[in-house]
Parts: C-alpha cells; structure tokens; sequence
C-alpha cells in the first residue's frame, strides 16, 4: 500500500451523510439498539452445554437420601435452605446469555416435572443433562441429530412400557409411609405424619402444609371442602408473600348463574351491606363475577376495607350445578337460581352460609369446617351413591366420585416446626415434596427406589428395533442416561457410582438395588425405598423431550449485552473553584 494513502476503515470514517429533508415529512428517530448475536453448530451446543452443567451440578447434590442441602440468595427476605431441586434451578440465572438459554431449558424440565408429579424433579435435570451431553458429543462425531432424537424417543417408549409392568398398586399405610419417608429425604417422623394424616381424611381427602410456628410439627384435622377453582382477580389477595385469600369466620354467597349488574337496592348490595355491618368476609361462589358486580367489589376491597373475595364455581354444565349445590349443602347456603324461584334481587343475610374458615389460591379454594346440616350433607352423599349405582357412563361416574370424595373427605393441615424460620423453610419443602409422592404413588403405583427402576430398564433397551446406526446411537444415549440416578445417589453418599451401578445391573432382579442410606444392596421394595411410578414417568418423559431437541440446535440466537453507558462527569461544586489556585505559580517571581 502507498504510504500517505488512507485505508478503507479511514475513509468510511471521513464520510459524513447528512439527512435530506423532505416536505411535508417528519422524520423517524429510530430507537438504538445493541442487536442480536448468532452462534451455530458445536460452539452453540457447548455453550448451552456449559450453563446446563453448571445448573445440574448445583441441583445434583440434593440428590437421594445423603444429598447436601442448596443455600439460596433471596432479593426479598433471608436467605433460604432448600432440598428441593426446582427451587434450587429456578433461583440460577446466569450473566452470560448463551450459557442461561440452555439453563433455561432445563429450567423448563425441572418445572414441568414439578407440575405435573410434585417430585423427582432432581432427577429429571440430570437426566437432562446426561441425554443433551451425549448428544452433543454423537451429533459433533457427524451422527444424524434428528435419527438420535427417533432413537431416543424409541427408548422412552420401552422404558415407560417396563415401568408399567413392574410397577405395583399400593394399599396399606406402611406402604405410604415408606413413599413419605423416602421423598423426605429419609425422614421417619414425616412420613409417618402423612400416613396419619392420609388415615384420618382418607386417600379421597385434602391434605395441605404450612410453617408452623412451635418446635414440633403438629398435624391438625378439619373437615373440609375443596374445589379447583381460585380468585377471580389478584386484588383479592390478603397474603402477599403467598398469593392467597385467607378469611376467618366468612360468609358465602352460592349463585349458580352470572353476577354481572348492580343497581340501587338488589340483594348483592343488600349482602353488601350486611357484610360492612357486621364486619364479616364474604364469599362469593358463582358462575362468574364480571362487568359492574367486579369492580364493586374490588373498589369496595380496595378503598373501603371490605373482606371481600370472588371464585368462579366449579365444573361445567349440569356438574356445575351439582357442584354449586354440594357447596351450598356444605355451608348451610341457599343457592341463589332461577330453578328454585331465588334471584339475586331477593336475596336476604338469611341465604348466606357459613365456614369457620376460607383459604383461597389461584387455583384451588379450600372451606373449612362449613356450616351445612349433617343429615343434608349424608342424604346429598346417599343420592350420589346412587347415581353411581345406576350410570353406566365412566366419565360421570368419575365426576360422581369426585363430589362424594369432597363430601366425605376432610381436610387435614401439617404444621411444620423448626426452631428457626430458615429450619421451618427448609422442612416445609420436604413435606410438599412427599405429599405430592405419596399422592402420586396412591394414584398409578411404586417402582423400586433409589434410580434402580430406570437402571433396570437398560436390558429392555437392547430389545429395541431402529431403522439405522444413528437411531441406535440415540438408543445408547439412554442406556448411558439411565444410570446417571443411580450413580449421583451413591456418589453423593461416598460410594463409586460407576461400581455400584455395574454391580446391580449384574442381578436379574428387578427390584435389586442399592440402599445409599445403610450402604447395603438389598430388595429396595421390601426394604422400603419406593419411587412413585408417576414421578419416574415423568422425570424421564419431561427430561429427554427438552433434551433431545436441544441436541437437534444447530444456530442460537441471543440479544448482544449492552454496554454500560459511560460515567457522567463529575459535577463542578463550590469546592471545584480551589482549582484556581494554581495561579499562585506566579510567586515564583519573587526570586528576584
């Protein structure tokens, strides 16, 4: 290049394009903007791989009945102690992008699990992990991702088969509390806690947990009735921290139709009124609560003190309106229709019923001790019973069931103790973790513990038909996959995870294993380390959908950080004006 020439980046530089105006036209200013960043094929998959192994390593430790505990940093409040896996992933959010985006989706699987078992949700994250590292190493050796996602999706489908089949109903208490006591994190006194609590209320009853505030844990029986329904609005909840309604000593307004208008003098602000005066919450239980009936109440909560709540009742149809009775039976409510000749205009305080207590989430509303007359309740169960007798229909007879559980069940509460709100915090989480096992194993049976069913299921992996080498491949990712449990267990009590997976799988016992608790192999079904084979379907379903289609990720596309904008000047105070004093450097003339 000729010296003195300017280059190419020097000349783009001197240009300067003024913007031409043109009538009539007012220009844009477009918002600026740091743009998108772009990675593709191994780079991309290695980054993601990187956050999902940091995330699953700090999940990892929870992991079986000798897993460490998870100290979290909370933004509100001190910090919180935790067992729990998704509590634990849902906290983790890294500063780079790339790395968060694949820890998001495992993120994801941790939370679907969550939802839809209550538990195994550890597991369902290092399963994750496992399926996506190896799919990245098959996919960067040149295999096909789209044959190791086929293979792998075959393998799920045997493994779930051999669940089913070695999975056994449960029916006795020992049994429950031995599923309770595992999900505890090997805790006897809370496992037996839920299996009194299961024996009190029944398998159909509602058993619910909250931070007790003694050093024992206590478990608290109330008849009860519960619905799948929540608040209306948000702005009816009383406990922030929660996200619930909680009301003493309510009264309940059961409507079967819509609560839309208001006008001067109608029963709705009659009960108003009555509610204001006398310094009682109220309930509104009806189809819906919309349009001028809502903002009543809401602006009545809001500026005016009023305890006040609204749910949608529950069910469709003509189970809506069974339903709508069974709650007004339970409360001792008249229900305020058209078919009985009530309507809302000529509603008294005397067609209210009542609860000892109301406790209200987004999804579910729970009445406590309603007011209904005994006899009405088991002559409404009596008719029920009935209609079950004669329906030939499995959907009614579903629904029928359903209503009769309500009516029977109670409601049992587990306080839980602890001589520290963080201790409380952290038995609490353990507590809703066995609950949800112990429900889920009374719903589709238990497999043995201790990662050894997902362990056993790699001889049935062999059996598998694919239609070439890379679905194969996909097929071995699995069988690495599905010793992952297992080995994290022992590895987290002291053991090598690798040998004890190796000696199990050398039994043709399916229900051989390893207990990590005593150190022992044993049969983990007579010695009492059960999985839920809900939570063990789920994990797996949940954890190789995400990460199989993370192994089919050829580009990624992230938004550039931005930078941080430069620090402003520093202001020019009073005390900024001595700078005028270096004018004293003319003294120096006085060395003449």
């Amino acid at each position: 290049m000729m010296r003195g020439m300017p280059t190419v980046a020097a000349t783009c530089r001197q240009v300067m394009v003024r913007p031409v105006a043109v009538p009539g036209v007012v220009p844009q200013r477009r918002a600026l903007s740091d743009g998108k960043d772009v990675k593709f094929g191994t780079e991309a998959r290695t980054l993601m791989l990187q956050g999902v192994d940091k995330l699953a390593d700090a999940v990892s430790v929870t992991l079986g009945p000798k897993g460490r505990n998870v100290v979290l940093d909370k933004t509100y409040g001190g910090p919180k102690i935790t067992k729990d896996g998704v509590s634990v992933a849902k906290e983790i959010e890294f500063q780079d992008r790339y790395m968060n985006l694949g820890a998001s989706l495992v993120k994801s699987v941790a939370s679907k699990t969550n939802d839809v078992a209550g538990d195994g949700t550890t597991t369902a994250t290092i399963l994750a992990r496992a399926i996506f590292r190896e799919g990245c190493k098959s996919v960067s050796a040149g295999l096909n991702p789209m044959d190791l996602r086929r293979g792998i999706n075959l393998a799920v489908e045997a493994v779930l088969e051999h669940l089913e089949k070695i999975s056994t109903k449960i029916s006795d208490l020992e049994a429950i509390e031995q599923v309770a006591t595992i999900s505890a994190n090997n805790d006897k006194e809370i496992g037996k806690l839920i299996a009194h609590a299961m024996d009190q209320v029944g398998r159909d009853g509602v058993i619910t947990c909250k931070e007790g505030k003694t050093l024992e844990d206590t478990v608290d029986i109330a008849q009860g009735f519960q619905f799948d329904q929540g608040y209306i609005s948000p702005y009816f909840i009383t406990d922030v921290k929660e996200q619930k309604v909680k009301y003493e000593n309510p009264v309940i307004l059961v409507a079967e139709g819509k609560i839309s208008n208001v006008k001067q003098g109608d029963g709705f602000l009659r009960v108003l009124d009555y509610c204001s005066k006398e310094r009682r919450p109220l309930i509104i239980v009806a189809e819906n609560v919309e349009s001028e009936a809502l903002a009543t109440l809401i602006l009545n909560k809001m500026h005016y003190g009023l305890k006040v709540a609204a749910v949608k009742s529950p069910g469709f149809g003509d189970n809506r309106k069974h339903s709508v009775q069974d709650i007004a039976i339970q409360t001792g409510a008249t229900v305020v229709s058209d078919d009985v000749g009530l309507s809302m205009d000529a509603v008294e305080p005397a067609h209210l019923g009542t609860a000892k207590s109301v406790e209200i989430t987004k999804d579910t509303t729970t009445i406590l001790e309603g007011a209904g007359d005994e006899a009405a309740i088991e002559e409404r169960k009596e008719i029920i019973r009935e209609f079950m007798e004669r329906t030939t229909s499995q959907y009614e007879k579903g629904k029928l069931e359903e209503r009769l559980a309500k009516l029977s069940g109670g409601v049992a509460v587990i306080s839980c103790g602890g001589a520290s709100e963080v201790e409380v915090g952290e038995k609490k989480d353990r507590v809703d973790d066995a609950l949800n096992a112990t429900k889920a194993a009374i719903k589709e049976g238990i497999v043995p513990g201790g990662g050894v069913a997902l362990l056993q299921a790699v001889k049935v992996l062999a059996n598998v038909d694919t239609a070439n080498f890379d679905q194969r491949q996909g097929v071995k990712i699995m069988e690495n996959a599905l010793k992952t449990p297992i080995k994290t267990i022992a590895s987290n009590a002291g053991y090598d995870g690798s040998i004890v997976a190796g000696k199990v799988l050398e039994q043709d016992d399916c229900n051989f294993g390893f207990d990590a608790q005593k150190g022992e192999y044993c049969d983990m079904i007579s010695s009492g380390v059960l999985d839920p084979t809900k939570v063990v379907k789920t994990a797996l379903v949940d954890a190789a959908s995400v990460a199989s289609l993370m192994t089919v990720v050829e580009a990624m596309v992230v938004d550039i950080p931005k930078a941080d904008p430069p620090a402003p000047p520093p202001a020019a105070g009073g005390m900024g004006g001595m700078g005028g004093m270096g004018g004293m450097g003319g003294m120096g003339g006085m060395g003449f």
